[in-house]
């Protein structure tokens, strides 16, 4: 299987996936950390890929979604964008309607908590 089958095959299996350096529990990068730390407090389930434990991962991503930096964070299969997008989307309340809108669960006072922190 080659490196883009195999995100193909997590991104189609799992609700919600992030691509990032390091893992969930233990990020490895400022900007995995910020995104990883958003969705942990939200309560979203998501599947994490550590790109530092695959370099053939960690290119193929970046290749599969023609986008050149890590995290990357998929819900339901499409590409949703990188730390600064996902932020963005988490602070104007897009990402609260993105996850409602695919049916994914959530904490939406923990999210209003991050835009309450953030105003």
């Amino acid at each position: 299987m080659t490196a883009i089958d195999q995100i193909k095959e997590t991104i189609t299996s799992n609700d919600v996936v992030l691509f990032m350096k390091g893992t969930k529990e233990m990020p490895q990068c400022g900007f995995s950390s910020r995104v990883a730390g958003g969705l942990n407090f939200m309560g979203v389930t998501y599947k994490d890929v550590n790109v530092l434990a695959d370099q053939d991962i960690r290119q193929a991503i970046k290749d599969y979604s023609d986008w050149p930096t890590i995290p990357q964070l998929y819900v339901k299969g499409e590409f949703v964008g990188g730390c600064d997008i996902v932020t963005e989307m988490t602070l104007s309340g897009e990402l609260d309607q993105l996850l409602e809108d695919k049916e994914v669960a959530f904490n939406k006072d923990a999210a209003e908590q991050i835009r309450a922190a953030n105003a």
